[in-house]
């Protein structure tokens, strides 16, 4: 399997769009509301807390989940750069299970987009999810980071 394709020409449907009505059927376009999961939960981290019977493992889960971004990230990117679908999956399913477990949820949620795409085979729609998840990513690890203070712990 190989994610590297033609650049998107911008003209190609996803499948998605808010327009649900037929062109010409004269009638007013129903609207879609999309909600928008939070980036992070802190409900999620307190969960673990309860679950370990330890903050500090959990804080510590935390910090690590972190400190690892750039490198989960760097391993997922370069795996469907490379075609490599096995180790793009194992990359995502770490990713998904570790931000659900952390509370990033809209992150978690990309992951589990993103695992769909490469197991369909749909390396258009990986490489546009892979720009959201490095976006999330980030706004996750930042907010856990805040939330928790796990900069400089």
């Amino acid at each position: 399997m190989s994610f590297q394709g033609t650049p998107d020409d911008g003209d190609s449907n996803t499948g998605s769009s808010a327009d649900s009505t037929t062109p010409g059927s004269g009638a007013a376009p129903k609207a879609t509301v999309q909600v928008v999961s939070p980036i992070v939960d802190p409900s999620a981290l307190k969960d673990l807390e309860s679950q370990l019977d330890s903050p500090a493992v959990a804080k510590g889960f935390a910090r690590d989940y972190a400190r690892m971004w750039d490198q989960r990230y760097q391993s997922l990117a370069t795996s469907l750069d490379s075609g490599d679908e096995t180790a793009a999956l194992d990359a995502i399913l770490s990713l998904k299970t570790s931000s659900a477990m952390v509370g990033g949820v809209r992150l978690a949620e990309l992951a589990r987009e993103l695992e769909d795409a490469i197991r369909t085979h749909d390396a258009h729609l990986a490489r546009l999810l892979l720009r959201e998840v490095a976006e999330s990513g980030n706004h996750t690890v930042d907010e856990l980071q805040l939330r928790h203070n796990l900069r400089d712990s």
